[in-house]
């Protein structure tokens, strides 16, 4: 099963643009930022805001989330969710896509 659903991933990520290692790193990424979400703003929508945030953090941001998905979140995995959530291209994100969802609960 997993033999068959290899060359369907790959299939997928040629057809797109995005670059595999990034795509890895992107999802490493989530996996920090998402229980750092959970923790400093409860009731939010994490999956979503945690897209927000990802789309707003620069490469090396990732990077560094990715690299600690395998090591833990650590104060700096904090200051760089936080930070990048006052930015406001993710503030404008999280508004748009998360308040219906928040209102309509």
């Amino acid at each position: 099963m997993i033999r068959r659903a290899i060359p369907l991933l790959l299939l997928a990520l040629a057809a797109c643009d995005a670059n595999p290692v990034d795509i890895v790193a992107r999802e490493a990424a989530k996996s920090v930022v998402r229980p750092i979400v959970q923790e400093k703003l409860p009731g939010v929508p994490p999956d979503l805001v945690t897209e927000c945030l990802i789309d707003n953090m620069s490469a090396g941001e990732i990077s560094t989330l990715a690299q600690e998905a395998a090591t833990g979140i650590s104060p700096r995995s904090t200051e760089i969710v936080v930070a990048t959530a006052q930015r406001p291209e993710a503030i404008n994100c999280i508004t748009r896509e998360g308040l219906p969802l928040i209102l309509n609960g």
